[in-house]
C-alpha cells in the first residue's frame, strides 16, 4: 500500500513575546530573545498509507491541531520533512478558507477556486454541495449572518464534494447537530469503501473507536504511540487521569455570599482515589470540598452542580436532597464533603459549581457559592443521545 502522507522528524517552535513592542524589537534585531519558546511539535514521525482512516488524539495543547495545519500547508514547520501524495481537502476550523464578507455561493467558488477547480467543475458540483449543506436559502446571504451549525454544514459540505483523495477534519463535526454528524459519518463511510483516506482529530473517542483503522497519540507535542484504536484510548485515558497538576481553576468564577461559610478547597477524585480532572464514563468518581464556618448556623446545605460549557445545567444534588446532613454548625468548625457517584453523563467537558446555602426561618441565604470553578472532562468510548446514559440493557430476540 503506497504512502499518502509522510512526516519526518517534524518539529514546531513558537515564539511567545511578553508584549507586542517585544516582537516588533526583536524582528528588526533591536533586542535579541526577548522571547520564551513554546515546542508545540517534537520531532513527530509518521506515515499514513492511501485507503487508511486515521485518528489523531491527544489532550488540549498536544500539538494536534498544529500538526495537520503543517500537513495541509498552513502553517509551515520549525524543521523537519512533510510529503503528500494526493489532493486534500481539509476541514480545519471554523472560518478557515472563508470571506465573511461573502455570500455562502460566493464561498463555495472562491474555495474550489483556491483548491484548483475552474468554474465549470464547481458548477457541476454545486447542486451536490447545496444538497448536502441544506442550509436553503442562507446561500445567498453573507457567511457573517451564518450560526456556526450552518457555517460548519456549507464548509463540510464544499470539503467532501470536490472529489479529495484525501479529507482532513479538526474537530469540526463537534459543532453540528446529531443528524448533521450522522450524515457526515456516513460519508466517512462512503470514502473508505471508495479508497480514500481520512485523517481527522475529535475528542469523540466512539468515532474515533468505530471509524479509524489506525490512532495515533499526541501528548505535549510528543507522539506517544500509535497503533489500534482501542489500545490508543487506553493510552489516552491513562494520560488524562495524570493531568490533574496541570489543571487550572476558572479565572472568571463567579464568588458570592454571607462570608459566613468558606469553601476553602476543591477537588476531584477518580475511583483510584487520585486527583483528576478526567473521569471515564461508567466509573465511580467523587467531588471532595472543604468548608469552614465563621458563625453559627442552624442547618447548612452543601450542594454541587455540573453544567455544560454553554452554560446549560445538566445535574446537582445537595444534602438536603440526599437527606445526608441536616444539623447545626458552630463558629469555628471545618467540614469534608464528599459527594461519591457513578458518571453516566455523555463524553465532553463540564463545569463544576459548589454552593453552601440554607433557611434561616424563612429566609434563604447564600453564604458561599463558587459558580463554574472546575472543569472536569468526560472520556466516552460510547456516547448516546442527550446529555447522560440511560445505560439501557438491550435484547432483540427473533420471532419464529
Amino acid at each position: 500500500m503506497s504512502v499518502a502522507i509522510k512526516v519526518e522528524n517534524l518539529h514546531k517552535v513558537y515564539k511567545l513575546y511578553a508584549k507586542p513592542s517585544d516582537r516588533l524589537r526583536d524582528a528588526f534585531g533591536l533586542a535579541k530573545n526577548r522571547y520564551t519558546e513554546h515546542h508545540a511539535l517534537n520531532g513527530i514521525d509518521l506515515e499514513i498509507k492511501k485507503g487508511e482512516t486515521v485518528g489523531i488524539i491527544g489532550t488540549n495543547g498536544s500539538g494536534k491541531s498544529t500538526l495537520l495545519k503543517i500537513i495541509t500547508g498552513v502553517l509551515s514547520p520549525t524543521s523537519g520533512d512533510v510529503s503528500v501524495d494526493g489532493r486534500i481537502s481539509a476541514l480545519l476550523e471554523l472560518g478557515a478558507g472563508f470571506n465573511m464578507e461573502y455570500t455562502g455561493i460566493e464561498n463555495v467558488y472562491l474555495n474550489g477556486t483556491m483548491i484548483g477547480f475552474s468554474k465549470e467543475e464547481i458548477d457541476a458540483k454545486l447542486k451536490d454541495i447545496l444538497e448536502f449543506a441544506d442550509i436553503g436559502d442562507y446561500v445567498y446571504q453573507p457567511v457573517k449572518t451564518y450560526s456556526s451549525g450552518m457555517f460548519v454544514r456549507l464548509a463540510f459540505a464544499v470539503a467532501i464534494n470536490i472529489d479529495p483523495e484525501i479529507l482532513i477534519v479538526d474537530e469540526a463535526l463537534s459543532v453540528g447537530d446529531v443528524f448533521f454528524q450522522a450524515k457526515c459519518y456516513h460519508k466517512f463511510e462512503e470514502f473508505k469503501a471508495m479508497g480514500k483516506t481520512i485523517v481527522f482529530v475529535s475528542h469523540d473517542l466512539s468515532s474515533i473507536s468505530k471509524y479509524c483503522d489506525r490512532v495515533i497519540l499526541l501528548n505535549q507535542g510528543d507522539k506517544l504511540g500509535e497503533g489500534g484504536p482501542k489500545e490508543m484510548i487506553d493510552a489516552y485515558k491513562r494520560v488524562l487521569v495524570d493531568q490533574y497538576e496541570a489543571v487550572d481553576v476558572n479565572p472568571e468564577t463567579l464568588e458570592y455570599g454571607t462570608g459566613a461559610a468558606k469553601i476553602e478547597s476543591y477537588y476531584v477524585e477518580d475511583e483510584r482515589g487520585v486527583k483528576t480532572n478526567a473521569i471515564i464514563k461508567g466509573t465511580t468518581f467523587t467531588v471532595k470540598f472543604k468548608v469552614s464556618f465563621s458563625e453559627d448556623l442552624p442547618a447548612p446545605i452543601f450542594a454541587v452542580s455540573y453544567k455544560n460549557p454553554i452554560g446549560v445545567e445538566i445535574t446537582g444534588t445537595n444534602t438536603m436532597f440526599e437527606k445526608a446532613f441536616l444539623e447545626p454548625v458552630k463558629a469555628g468548625e471545618t467540614y469534608d464533603l464528599a459527594f461519591t457517584q457513578k458518571m453516566d453523563l455523555q463524553g465532553g467537558e463540564y463545569l463544576i459549581s459548589f454552593g453552601v446555602t440554607g433557611y434561616e426561618g424563612d429566609k434563604f441565604e447564600v453564604y458561599h457559592r463558587l459558580y463554574d470553578v472546575l472543569n472536569i472532562t468526560v472520556i466516552s468510548d460510547k456516547n448516546t443521545v442527550g446529555y447522560y446514559d440511560t445505560n439501557s440493557k438491550i435484547t432483540v430476540n427473533k420471532v419464529l
